[in-house]
């Protein structure tokens, strides 16, 4: 007994090369979960393994991933001992090759009340919500790119990517895809009025602007994955930046480039703005006259050499795999790509997959 005892309150030092930071991490605990107790910010995205924004090197110790496989490493990464600091469980004491996102730290994560404002359709598919702090409530704080959870019964929640940048009026913008089985967006489509009153908790990830840089700026977004390179963009338009910026959104047609005329607005506003939308489908983009094929490969047939450049994508993780890969191959410094990869919570997954099999999801 007194062996388990030893095991149960045995805690592993972490630290981090770069800063010098030490933390401890507790039987069980990932190192991104034990790292934010601490009040370090390092980079994360999905917390599920799927997007690899959270890689970091390993450069002494042992780690284990009990939870979800590293699926976002390939063969190549694992082989130079990098690690997903949001699986990665400590089995020894650590040394970390990691960055930190020190800008996000000093903003405290909290729960609060919001109220529906305004809900419009933004595409056939795509719902648009403005949510204000409810009565009694303090405004959220948040940097442009960040995300929060909708809170939801069951310990359930549905991470959505802030639209907008921090505003004086603390009003949030979503921008929320209907998917079919999926409870959540289905009740938001039919079912959630102006003036209904949501629970939310925020702010959330790293995907936040980097201002410490004068190289030129590249966005890709995939389908609403728009939505935090828009909050991004607008936070160094409101700068008033001079640093060259091309927005490049991909989205199978062109309804789904749901605020095209907003996005072409900055190229009127500012000289220093450029924006390529990309259609997937070909008779899409040829009815549109719009250019066709994948988001990321448009970008590097414009920017075939990525190494003077900084780079923010967001979208689904197949897209964010595809183009880091790319990108990091057309001489793009690891630590000057920033993503944001967004997925199916899991019992959405769950629901969709019953629903094709003709089983009825539950909500």
């Amino acid at each position: 007994m007194a062996d388990v005892a030893r095991v149960l309150v045995y805690v592993f030092i972490v630290t981090l090369k770069r800063s010098g930071h030490r933390f401890e991490v507790a039987p069980g605990e990932t190192v991104l979960e034990a790292a934010q107790r601490a009040g370090i910010a390092l980079p994360y995205s999905c917390r599920a393994g799927a997007c690899g924004s959270c890689k970091a090197t390993l450069l002494e110790g042992r780690c284990t991933y009990p939870r979800n496989p590293p699926a976002a490493l390939d063969a190549g990464e694992r082989a130079r001992h990098a690690v997903l600091l949001c699986q990665a469980v400590p089995a020894s004491d650590l040394l970390l090759e990691a960055r930190e996102v020190t800008s996000v730290e000093d903003i405290a994560r909290r729960q609060l009340d919001v109220v529906v404002a305004e809900k419009r359709l933004l595409a056939p598919e795509i719902i648009g919500l403005r949510l204000q702090p409810a009565a009694g409530e303090m405004r959220l704080r948040w940097l442009a790119g960040q995300y929060l959870d909708v809170l939801l019964d069951e310990n359930r929640r549905r991470p959505f990517s802030i639209a907008n940048e921090p505003r004086a009026d603390g009003s949030i913008e979503l921008h929320v895809r209907h998917v079919t089985g999926g409870g959540f967006t289905s009740w938001v489509a039919d079912g959630l009025k102006v003036g209904d009153t949501l629970r939310v908790e925020g702010p959330l990830g790293t995907f936040v602007p980097r201002e410490d840089s004068e190289r030129p700026m590249l966005f890709v977004a995939g389908g609403t994955g728009f939505a935090p390179v828009r909050a991004i963009v607008g936070h160094f338009l409101a700068l008033g930046t001079r640093r060259p910026m091309a927005v490049y959104w991909g989205a199978r047609g062109a309804a789904d480039l749901y605020l095209r005329g907003e996005a072409e607005a900055w190229t009127q506003a500012a000289s220093n703005v450029r924006f390529q939308p990309v259609l997937s489908d070909p008779g899409e983009a040829r009815a549109a006259g719009l250019r066709e094929g994948l988001v990321h490969e448009a970008l590097l047939a414009d920017h075939p050499d990525l190494s003077g450049h900084d780079v923010y994508m967001s979208g689904p993780p197949a897209m964010i795999d595809a183009a880091r890969h790319r990108f990091v191959a057309a001489g793009l410094p690891e630590d000057r790509l920033y993503y944001d990869s967004f997925d199916y919570a899991p019992d959405v997954l769950a629901q969709i997959m019953a629903g094709r099999a003709g089983i009825h999801p539950a909500l």
